[in-house]
């Protein structure tokens, strides 16, 4: 029986590659492809794959976000984690979200493969890459502190940071202008920030979205 995959990357081109190669393998299968993080959680609702192929630096729901929602539709989904970014605090918030591995985008083709079948296998995946990086993240003694944010206050300020006006983001989260409004307080309130340029340099530091992405006044 195949491996169904679903691929989430923004870019096409990698969703394009790694879909080329992944066919060669006799018993792997790509049944899905997302460009963000919230059609990667719809279609793994939709699709049911065996493993989530999934980039963190996507618009409109990050990797790490979307992680987390898949993660409380199925618990038992195998995430891998395939980014550009190999900061400490962010591998070790994907897999605080549930993810099962985490590999560099500019490893070898074959060592994804076998991330893929270790996370299938019950096993966790690290590319030995930035094992050393996560090590000494974690045995730094300086503590590292939780988000004051709720999950559902993160979705909204990278939605805010990338520049989506209060109405767009009610209706891409399907709630009242009203509810933005008070979750947006909230945010300022919790982090003693209040405007949108550092609203963004927060959610940039985070990991919530990437300093390309030029936010709009409204």
């Amino acid at each position: 029986m195949s491996i169904r995959i679903l691929l989430a990357d923004d870019h096409k081109i990698i969703r394009d590659g790694l879909k080329s190669l992944l066919a060669k393998e006799h018993d792997m299968e790509v049944i899905g492809e997302a460009e963000n993080g919230r059609t990667a959680v719809q279609m793994t609702r939709d699709l049911t794959p065996g493993v989530v192929v999934m980039d963190i630096a996507m618009p409109d729901l990050n990797g790490v976000e979307a992680t987390r929602q898949i993660m409380e539709i199925d618990p038992s989904m195998k995430v891998v984690a395939l980014s550009m970014q190999s900061d400490g605090p962010v591998v070790r918030r994907m897999f605080q979200a549930g993810a099962s591995g985490y590999l560099l985008k500019d490893c070898a083709f074959e060592e994804l493969v076998k991330a893929i079948r270790m996370v299938l296998s019950g096993r966790m995946y690290l590319s030995p890459d930035i094992a050393n990086v996560v090590v000494r993240h974690l045995s730094s003694p300086e503590p590292t502190m939780a988000s004051p944010l709720t999950p559902k206050e993160r979705e909204v300020l990278q939605l805010i940071a990338e520049g989506k006006s209060t109405k767009e983001i009610a209706g891409v989260l399907s709630v009242s202008v009203k509810t933005i409004d008070t979750h947006r307080q909230h945010i300022m309130d919790k982090l003693d920030i209040h405007n949108i340029a550092e609203l963004t340099r927060y959610a940039i530091r985070e990991g919530l979205t990437t300093a390309d992405t030029h936010p709009r006044v409204h």
